[in-house]
């Protein structure tokens, strides 16, 4: 796809929070407290800054599982436990004592999982269910196409549903300012996927490419803006890239660092996660796993909450 001759452009040169992830990801605002979450897949860990203090407030909760994902939860004060996605499915994180409960697994009930499986992306619907990805483990060999994109929603009896097979590396999900379109990455592909949304039932029609990436690096994770336009990162390329409604390439931010993963709207803000770059060399090196920002002139949308029973 060609690139507009005109694009918008922002330059990031050093990082908001130099912590050298080994792969950090899923970036989430928590707006009451004015903190932002993110996670570190490998290293297993759920980090939290207050962007209001600054760097120096960051603290870690360090699990056993690889953590990939996080959410809000009805009912539940963020602060005391959300929801994250884990090796085996969806679980409910106490923050205070860093101890979790799986709330929902891949595996039927009463099943052992898939242990070359593991969780990966996700994001709540309008319904408040969960959609999320699974993919090839590390350390358990090459990734295959193995993977799928699950539906969760613990008010129904069957509670998760299978919505799409053969995935290498699915990635983030989310939808248009109206709700009317879905978004889906399978990153291995270097396709974004878009299906109509209907809001009534939840229901999904009419899959399409919406996005072919045709740069050397993979399609990573994204956030919609108030206008439309998705902010993607692109692992393997030092930046994200604006895509306007139409798919087409309207806008880049640029970064230090090669391995850019994916991105959160903090008011005009954007903060951009980074995994580690160890056969890179210079600034992509030094500045690999870092948390970036940058004010990009526009808000995105906010996140819904899971409903832990069910609409």
């Amino acid at each position: 796809m060609a690139e507009q001759t005109s694009m918008q452009e922002w330059q990031v040169t050093e990082p908001y929070l130099d912590l050298h992830c080994q792969l950090g990801e899923g970036p989430f605002y928590e707006k009451a407290t004015n903190t932002l979450r993110f996670v570190d897949i490998i290293k297993k860990q759920v980090h939290t800054v207050s962007l209001s203090e600054g760097p120096g407030s960051l603290k870690t909760l360090q699990l056993d599982s690889p953590v990939t994902v996080t959410a809000d939860v009805e009912g539940y004060d963020p602060q005391d436990k959300i929801l994250i996605g884990v090796k085996y499915g969806l679980a409910l994180l106490d923050r205070k004592t860093g101890k979790y409960e799986y709330v929902t697994r891949f595996a039927a009930s009463g099943e052992e999982g898939n242990a070359r499986i593991r969780s990966n992306d996700g994001e709540v619907d309008p319904h408040g269910r969960f959609w999320l990805g699974t993919m090839t483990d590390f350390g358990v060999g090459p990734f295959k196409p193995e993977g799928s994109l699950y539906r969760f929603d613990l008010g129904k009896k069957s509670q998760r549903e299978v919505m799409k097979t053969g995935l290498t590396i699915p990635n983030s999900v989310g939808w248009s300012p109206d709700y009317k379109t879905m978004y889906f990455t399978h990153s291995s592909a270097r396709q974004v996927f878009a299906w109509d949304y209907d809001l009534t039932d939840g229901s999904i029609s009419n899959e399409r490419v919406f996005y072919q990436h045709e740069g050397k690096g993979e399609p990573d994770g994204f956030r919609v803006d108030k206008d439309g336009n998705m902010w993607h990162a692109v692992y393997g390329e030092s930046r994200v890239i604006k895509i306007s409604p139409e798919g087409k390439i309207v806008g880049q931010v640029k970064l230090p660092t090669s391995h850019i993963t994916c991105c959160e709207f903090v008011g005009t803000e954007l903060y951009i996660t980074s995994a580690g770059d160890d056969s890179g060399e210079g600034d992509s090196k030094k500045y690999g796993g870092a948390l970036f920002r940058v004010d990009v002139g526009t808000t995105g949308l906010g996140h819904q909450t899971f409903k832990i029973g069910g609409a």
